[in-house]
């Protein structure tokens, strides 16, 4: 099996990919970056649910944009686990496993004997990663879970919208992109302590926990006071300007963090008599009356360009910003700079683009090993090279709908 490509620090790690959709596979390809061999098991046939997510599919190809987008470095192989043979191959598969990942239903993989129990009791060695709606536990653990679901019972939603317009939800799904990396944390931590015991255990990850742990500075603002903190649009809960305004071609942002900044805002731009004031001496009263300060600032706003905002404020070191498109994102030169974009060859003959992985290490970077693979790519090889199958074997399971 090909890993001496990989330069990453998790170099020489394989990891058992049981998950599919976004949560799940966000952690695997996080893994697979950064240098673990990744075995993607999937039904034969169907396969990862994403693959169907279709329009758009990547040009030139028939995969779809979004499975291609958390699946490189990955190695397909179909397989029916349903089946006994199947749970024979997984077994097998797992004695040189290092990490399994999953995101079936809770107590679903116990059914095939592949449960955190069967699979621990076997190979005590092994992490095993499940992501789930809701975790292992607690009234809510059978229930599936959905992004969407997610961050609105979350409270998300709640905070999120327009003032005077109904909740809404993040334009990413960011509930399930949140559960892959907080499960990527737990494993390697859950990596450091086999490292030291030998010992390996499970991790469980629940959307909704992890989506309560990243409510941040409005979670903390709610235990703080026992009050839900309203929906504020573009608004910052506790600080002020720090907002969307408009600007003689558009919008942009405006991020004035503390009353140095605001003052020097202030003497730049023939507002000093607001320092005077005070409702807009400190950052404090500025929250206490962000109407006034809004209603106050947006004229002079108005008066210029969003570039030309941006060029006077940036000489001035006072945080601000257009907001983009995804098409101007792309071409931001400092997005072009880092290679937020990177090309890989892909089977189809056909190169795709995707999105780079932000984490920069010095010494090791992440590498770009396996384009997405087409469902079951891979089967054939892995069976051969890390089971023994031989050609006859491999063509009675292909037959017998088991690969």
């Amino acid at each position: 099996m090909p890993t001496k490509d990989a330069t990453g620090p998790l170099k020489g790690l394989r990891v058992l990919d049981l998950t599919r959709v976004l949560a799940g596979p966000t952690c695997t390809q996080m893994l697979g970056d950064l240098g673990a061999e990744v075995i993607k098991i999937e039904r034969p046939g169907a396969g990862d649910d994403t693959r169907g997510f279709a329009p758009p599919a990547m040009p030139g190809t028939d995969q779809s944009a979004y499975f291609v987008g958390v699946n490189r470095n990955k190695r397909s192989v179909t397989v029916d686990i349903a089946a006994r043979e199947g749970q024979k191959i997984i077994r097998r598969l797992l004695e040189d496993t290092d990490i399994l990942v999953e995101n079936f239903k809770v107590g679903a993989l116990a059914k095939y004997g592949l449960g955190y129990d069967d699979v621990h009791a076997a190979f005590p060695g092994i992490i095993y990663c499940s992501i789930t709606g809701f975790g292992q536990t607690g009234p809510y653990a059978p229930r599936p879970g959905y992004d969407a679901l997610i961050q609105a019972m979350g409270g998300v939603m709640s905070l999120t919208g327009d003032i005077a317009g109904e909740p809404q939800k993040v334009g990413i799904p960011v509930a399930d992109v949140f559960a892959g990396l907080y499960g990527c944390i737990g494993i390697l931590a859950a990596l450091r302590h086999r490292e030291k015991t030998g010992q390996g255990q499970q991790v469980d990850i629940g959307m909704l926990d992890t989506h309560v742990a990243w409510l941040a500075n409005q979670g903390m603002n709610y235990l703080a006071t026992g009050e839900n903190p309203p929906r504020l649009g573009n608004q910052h809960p506790n600080i002020v300007p720090y907002q969307v305004f408009p600007t003689a071609d558009g919008y942009m942002v405006l991020s004035i963090g503390n009353d140095p900044t605001f003052k020097r805002f202030c003497e730049a731009f023939d507002l000093t008599h607001l320092l005077d004031d005070p409702r807009f001496a400190t950052n404090p009263a500025r929250v206490e009356n962000r109407q006034v300060v809004t209603d106050t600032l947006t004229p002079t706003m108005r008066a210029r360009t969003t570039k030309e905002w941006v060029d006077k404020l940036e000489a001035l070191k006072i945080g601000c910003g257009p907001i983009n498109t995804l098409k101007e994102v792309f071409a931001d030169p400092q997005v072009v700079a880092r290679g937020m974009v990177i090309e890989m060859a892909h089977t189809s003959g056909v190169p795709v683009q995707v999105i780079a992985n932000p984490v920069r290490l010095s010494e090791t970077p992440a590498d770009y090993r396996v384009p997405p693979p087409t469902l079951g790519e891979h089967t054939e090889e892995i069976l051969r090279d890390l089971l023994g199958v031989s050609a006859r074997e491999f063509n009675k399971l292909r037959e017998q709908g088991i690969v």
